[in-house]
């Protein structure tokens, strides 16, 4: 007998889980074409919008060193990198659930995510530490808080540049322009994709073309009206094609389709982050340092505890919260005792913020507030700190407001050292939480819990994984974990 010829795999998208399906599926032997519906300069999905940031288990530094571009860096060995248990992950995402248990999504999540790491550092994909964002200089270290200490040479961009060449270095091909409108089916199975009016044939197809995000209407139906004001932080193409597509074909929903990732913008950003800019800084409109100040919005209230927790456990969730307020919208307020600690995308050329000597005379410039509750609201804030305990922006540091109805339970500093600072900020978008039921292999389920044969289904598409918010980094995470489970399970003969 002959050797029996590799199946073919149609991945529908380009992003970071399309990537890592068409790794696993290529070191399977499978032939494999990614589809984009995007031109090459807008291919890549959400990926490219992204830091890069990937949150998994390691134990310690000795887990690191495999997965660094330069592990001979002298920074290394002067950084506590501290350890991020399967548990603590666990904990973590249980600590978003509403009460939920662990869904087997996030199980795999946590205990594949060390495991997937050490894969796509195999086929030369390197990571580098977080200096800048995850971690602040103590003592003369560099120390990494948060449980977040790699993201992907040259951030977003860079990961999907590395996973692209790794895909095509394995004889993967990317055909771009090429939106898939529908399935084809005969017999009951999957067995390939239109592009319009043509057909190509495929042994399976894996949907890794995003989730809703892109799509008002969508958002509307399933999220509520707020969100179609609401700012898309990544591409304009994930719009719920494939999501549709697998519905028609009796998939179920599955998820918590009310729930997305959502994040504090610049109030005045072009819609989909200004595509006219390179990739790589499209993320700067994103404003998460409000755990250095405080936000207020048009009642000149504030209404969040800016300080609940570190960044990468908050902010995904305060993104929905300004959507909620008066006009949708929100000051974010400093003083120049953390400007500097601002993140880059603060001093971003194209960052929208007013500034002034006098606090007062800032309140003034922020359109649309009440000036004389802004003013109270700050006087009673600043009021309430606790001046005896030491600010560490490296740890719950417990500097928190004594009094308030609604505290800052973290870094807080009085607002008195001019100049001051505000930046106009709303809520933007970058995916939804409901999608599709996938088995173990990536299969694509019905209600019944059937597999609709030759389907798979991987990233943002795939719901479970997220409810009421995630830690940050795990996004890119889960597309890796679940890339790579179907990108085997689709071309096992």
């Amino acid at each position: 007998m002959g050797k029996p010829m590799s199946k073919s795999v149609a991945i529908v998208g380009t992003g970071n889980a399309a990537l890592c399906a068409a790794l696993a599926a290529l070191e399977n032997g499978a032939k494999v074409t990614l589809l984009e519906k995007a031109d090459k300069s807008l291919s890549g999905g959400n990926t490219k919008y992204t830091a890069g940031a990937m949150r998994f288990a390691y134990d310690g530094v000795d887990d690191l060193i495999p997965l660094l571009r330069n592990p001979d860096d002298p920074r290394v060995k002067n950084a506590d990198f501290g350890s991020y248990t399967t548990e603590k992950f666990a904990q973590d995402l249980v600590g978003f659930n509403d009460g939920r248990p662990l869904s087997e999504e996030q199980e795999a999540l946590v205990h594949q995510s060390g495991a997937t790491m050490r894969w796509l550092a195999s086929h030369g994909v390197k990571f580098e530490p977080i200096y800048s964002r995850q971690s602040f200089e103590k003592a003369g270290r560099h120390v990494f808080w948060g449980g977040l200490t790699l993201a992907a040479e040259n951030e977003g961009v860079g990961l999907f540049d590395m996973e692209l060449a790794a895909v095509e270095r394995l004889g993967g091909t990317v055909r771009y322009n090429s939106a898939v409108t529908d399935l084809i089916t005969e017999a009951g199975r999957v067995c390939g994709v239109k592009i319009g009016e043509e057909h190509l044939r495929a042994d399976a197809v894996i949907l890794a073309c995003g989730g809703f995000e892109a799509n008002g209407a969508l958002r509307v139906k399933h999220m509520g009206e707020n969100w179609e004001a609401a700012k898309v932080r990544g591409t304009p193409h994930n719009t719920g094609d494939g999501l549709l597509m697998a519905l028609e074909l009796g998939a179920a929903n599955y998820g918590l389709y009310s729930g997305c990732h959502a994040t504090p913008m610049d109030l005045h950003m072009p819609d989909f982050g200004n595509l006219d800019l390179p990739p790589g800084t499209r993320k700067n409109y994103r404003k998460i340092s409000y755990f250095l100040g405080v936000m207020l919005n048009a009642d000149g209230a504030r209404f969040v505890d800016e300080g609940a927790n570190f960044r990468n456990y908050t902010y995904a969730q305060y993104g929905a919260a300004i959507l909620e307020q008066p006009g949708q919208f929100a000051w974010q307020v400093f003083d120049s005792k953390t400007y500097d600690l601002l993140y880059d995308e603060y001093r971003f050329e194209d960052a929208h913020f007013v500034k002034a000597d006098r606090l007062d005379d800032l309140i003034e410039q922020m359109s649309g507030v009440d000036a004389a509750a802004a003013s109270e609201t700050i006087a009673r804030y600043n009021a309430a700190v606790d001046q005896a305990t030491v600010f560490d922006p490296t740890a719950l540091d417990g500097k928190a407001t004594i009094g308030l109805d609604l505290p800052k339970s973290n870094w807080a500093q009085i607002l008195d050292q001019g100049p001051f600072y505000a930046y106009p900020v709303t809520g933007g978008i970058t995916f939804t939480y409901g999608g599709l039921k996938v088995d173990l292999e990536g299969r694509v389920l019905t209600d019944g819990g059937e597999d609709i044969k030759g389907l798979f289904a991987c990233g943002e598409i795939v719901g479970g994984v997220f409810y009421a918010g995630y830690p940050g980094g795990s996004g890119l995470t889960s597309g890796a974990v679940f890339g790579r489970r179907a990108g085997q399970g689709a071309s096992k003969s």
